[in-house]
Parts: structure tokens; C-alpha cells; sequence
């Protein structure tokens, strides 16, 4: 799509043909409309549905809209009722328009004045969202990680080659400069040859109350909010939110921040594709310990602590989950470090990142970044209809998003394999790795023990190794691995295969 121009608010049927019906939504009989503080065409502006409007949606997708002038919201979508009172400041902000509120994201998908749909849903509705979107013409942005499985990534993908719509994955640090300009300095040698790469998540997760079953709010549409999913009891107290730990909705932290750290990982090491073995040890522990209670259990399923090794032949990440309260690594509780023969690079927050000698000597600094530049950055190809013009494609988040998919796999499909510290060190000696596992293990275990937990009684559980053939995106003899790359579609919120977009 080239650049858009387009008879939007006094031709269409939802703003009224007449000046009458127009000026319902804010727009004078000439046309125009007072938004952003100035006068602004408007058949120049562009349509916008942000779908899901909790903390994310309402405080980064809304505000980069409204701040943008080239956009109007003209819908938000969610299943709970209640977000419909968010309208109301829209409109305050946007010249009075107010946007349509919907529950049912196919509703605003079928209105072309819409002509950007934006997702900040729960993780298991992404790709149902992104693809819609596309198939009904609209450019998105989806935020991380862009699917729930690795078969919904791979549909994204065939999606913007098909309809060639720009699919921007919310893994913003792609668009921040401090990135960009630390990226480029490694590339030109500023720490030598780089092979290995560790990202990190060491971020506090309190329980998110004890496994039990719980009413679905009254104002939420649960069959909507489900989606994909199947319909299946409440058993967390805190519906909205606390789905990230419940895998059949969420990913835990491996797949929440970790698209974040894995897809910079990716992008300083130069690698464009789904690693060839990967392994995970780890599990949910200290909650018990927590709530001083040695019968606690926790209503979360996904791992707490996890640790990841993704081996690519010559190249090698590890990703490093801890949900209990602990210091990071170098510096970074949330982040990346990259190691070269020359030196290393610690990214430690959106916004810096920091060069080190081998010494440990600061050599030079990274700065600046904030997410307006990732939605502005996604507007630019959207008004340009050029989806080469995206920082980060649905190619680019399927594969970091992949990355946690699999990774989860091996942990799921080992999680009562319960060992010894003693024999996992046996085990993480003998598994491929550009980083020395056993140091890795034993300091993971300093922590949880300093923390309460008696691996003795609660240990930690190890995967199976898995190997993938890259190219297929699939695992190689492991048929029960294979079959966690996708889930049963529930219709008719089904995600259509890629060989069926």
C-alpha cells in the first residue's frame, strides 16, 4: 500500500455520510478535525483499533497513538466490559472523537476506515489477532511474543508475505538507539568475535495466590477472552494479568521477557534462525517458602526458574529465568551480555548499554530509547506501505518468540524428572554450551538455597535434549516434542496453519 490517502470520516458509514453524523465523532461539515492540539486533515489520518487494553494497551499502545498525530483510535477491543470507561479519555485527548468500544475484535476488523490494528491482548490471543488483521487488509502491531506456539509464529510469518501487510512484534529495544548504536559496534569489531550471548531475567514474581478454582469476572466475555483456547475452569485469584504463569494462556517468564533479551541476543550474534539443540533445567520453587507454608502451592505452572542453553552449531545463548529475590549478573537483572574475545557488552535496561574491556574496564556507553520510537518506527512503513521499512518484522518475532517456545517445551516435557544438585551437575557437564554450565548451575543454586528452598526436598528437574532441524522448524524424533509446537484450534478462533493463511 502506498501512502495513504484515503476518504475516511465524512464518506464512511460508521462516521455518517452527512455533516450531521460526522460531527457525532468530532469532525466539523468541512472535513476536518481538532485533535492534538491542531487542525489536521481528516482523510490523512490513520484509523486505529488497539485490541486489549489492560496495563499495556492502555499505557503504551494508546498513549503512542494519541501522541502520534498521523492516528485516531477509532475502536478498543476488549472482552471485559469495564475498559469501555477508557473511551471517555481517549476522547478527551483526541479532540473529542471517541473511540468505538467492542468487545469482539472482528467487529472493528470489518470496518475499513480502520487501517491499523494494534494488539496488547493476553499471549495466547496474539497471532489469533495478528493474522485476522491481516486478512482483513490491516497492517498490525503485535506485542510480544507474537504467538503463543511456534505454529502460530510461523502462520504470522506466511501472513505478511501473503497480503505483504507491515506486522510490527512490540520487541521494542530493535527501534532504540542505544541498541542500534551498540549493535553497529560490534559488528565493527568493538569487542572482537562474539559467539555466545547471555540474557537475563532476573525479575521478582511473587505467588500469584494459591491453585484453586475462582468465578470469571461478571464483566468479562470468557468465551471471548479464551479464544483459541479451551474453555476451562478459573484456577488463579487474579484473572486478569496472572495468566502469564498459567501456560495454557501464557508462557512464564522465558516466553514474557524473554523475546526481549533473546531477540537482542540474536541480533549481536547474527543469528536468523531457530538454534539446533536446545535443553531446560529449572523449576517453580520457593513460593512455599514465601508463604511459610511447606503445603503451599502455587496457581502458576510455568517454570520460576529456568535456565536455557540453545546451541547453534558455532554460536551459543543462554537465557537465565529467576523469579525469586536475587541480585543479577554483572550489573543487569534484566538483560543482555554479550562475550567477545575482545571484551563483553552488558545491555542493562531499554534505554543503555555498556562496553567493557576484559578487565572489566567501562570502554564506552549506549544511550537512548522509549517505546514511541517503535510505534513511530511501525507507522513510518505503514504510511510508507513498506514492510522492509519494519525494525522488527513477524519473522523476526516468531523466531525470538520461538526461541521461548522451545525452550519451554523441553522444561514441560521434563518437569518430573526431579535430580539431585549433584546429578544435574553430572547432566549440564555433558550439555553443548559456549558457557561453562556448571559454574552457570552452581550459582543459580547458591541462590535459591541463600533464598529458603531445600533442593533436597524440591529439586530441580531437567528436559530432555531436543534437536531441531532449523530450516523445518521442527524437532528431530521426539514426536511428543512435535506436537507442542501447536495446540487444538477452538472454533471458530481459530489460527490457521501457515500453508493456510
Amino acid at each position: 500500500m502506498g501512502h495513504l490517502t484515503r476518504r475516511r470520516f465524512l464518506e464512511d458509514s460508521m462516521l455518517g455520510i452527512a455533516a450531521a453524523g460526522a460531527a457525532a465523532y468530532g469532525i466539523s461539515a468541512t472535513g476536518t478535525q481538532k485533535a492534538f492540539g491542531q487542525d489536521v486533515a481528516a482523510n490523512d489520518k490513520i484509523g486505529v483499533c488497539v485490541v486489549g487494553v489492560g496495563g499495556r494497551g492502555r499505557g503504551s499502545h494508546c498513549n503512542a497513538y494519541m501522541a502520534d498525530p498521523r492516528t485516531v483510535i477509532l475502536y478498543i477491543c476488549d472482552p471485559d466490559s469495564t475498559r469501555e470507561k477508557y473511551c471517555d479519555d481517549i476522547a478527551s485527548k483526541q479532540g473529542g472523537i471517541r473511540p468505538k468500544f467492542v468487545r469482539d475484535m472482528r467487529e472493528a476488523f470489518a470496518d475499513k476506515t480502520v487501517d491499523v490494528v494494534s494488539c496488547a491482548t493476553s499471549n495466547h490471543v496474539h497471532a489469533m489477532c495478528a493474522v485476522w488483521a491481516m486478512q482483513a487488509g490491516k497492517d498490525c502491531y503485535i506485542e510480544k511474543p507474537i504467538c503463543h506456539n511456534v505454529a502460530e509464529g510461523q502462520a504470522i510469518a506466511a501472513a505478511e508475505k501473503k497480503y505483504n501487510k507491515c506486522c510490527q512484534v512490540g520487541t521494542q529495544c530493535r527501534s532504540n538507539p542505544s541498541n542500534i548504536e551498540a549493535n553497529q559496534f560490534i559488528r565493527d569489531g568493538g569487542i572482537g568475535e562474539v559467539k555466545f550471548a547471555r540474557g537475563l531475567c532476573y525479575r521478582r514474581r511473587k505467588s500469584i495466590g494459591a491453585l484453586g478454582e475462582y468465578e470469571v469476572p461478571s464483566t468479562v466475555d470468557y468465551n471471548i477472552w479464551s479464544g483459541p483456547a479451551p474453555i476451562a475452569p478459573v484456577t488463579r485469584p487474579n484473572f486478569h494479568y496472572d495468566w502469564h504463569w498459567q501456560r495454557m494462556y501464557g508462557n512464564g517468564d522465558l516466553g514474557n521477557q524473554g523475546p526481549h533479551q533473546t531477540d537482542i541476543a540474536r541480533w549481536h550474534l547474527d543469528i536468523d534462525r531457530f538454534p539446533n539443540t536446545v535443553i531446560t533445567w529449572g523449576g517453580r520453587l520457593g513460593y512455599d517458602v514465601e508463604r511459610k507454608d511447606p503445603n503451599y502451592v502455587d496457581a502458576g505452572d510455568t517454570g520460576n526458574i529456568e535456565t536455557t542453553v540453545y546451541d547453534y552449531g558455532d554460536k551459543c545463548i543462554v537465557f537465565e529465568t529467576y523469579g525469586l529475590d536475587t541480585p543479577g549478573v554483572l550489573g543487569a537483572s534484566v538483560g543482555v551480555i554479550v562475550h567477545g574475545t575482545e571484551g563483553y557488552l552488558v545491555q542493562s535496561s531499554y534505554g543503555y548499554s555498556a562496553a567493557f574491556d576484559p578487565d572489566g574496564n567501562r570502554t564506552k556507553e549506549f544511550k537512548g530509547g522509549n517505546d514511541q520510537l517503535h510505534f513511530s518506527n511501525f507507522l513510518d512503513a505503514v504510511v510508507a506501505g513498506d514492510p522492509s521499512k519494519l525494525n522488527a518484522n513477524g519473522r523476526c518475532g516468531h523466531l525470538s518468540a520461538g526461541m521461548s517456545h522451545v525452550g519451554n517445551i523441553s522444561y514441560y516435557l521434563g518437569e518430573d524428572n526431579k535430580i539431585s544438585v549433584d546429578e544435574l551437575r553430572e547432566r549440564v557437564k555433558d550439555i553443548k554450551s559456549l558457557d561453562d554450565n556448571v559454574a552457570t548451575l552452581d550459582r543459580i543454586v547458591e541462590k535459591t538455597e541463600k533464598y529458603g528452598v531445600d533442593l533436597k526436598k524440591t529439586p530441580f528437574s531437567i528436559g530432555p535434549l531436543l534437536t531441531m532441524d532449523p530450516e523445518t522448524e521442527t524437532f528431530i524424533g521426539n514426536d511428543e516434542a512435535n506436537a507442542m509446537l501447536t495446540r487444538e484450534r477452538r472454533e471458530p478462533f481459530v489460527v490457521p496453519k501457515a500453508s493456510e493463511v
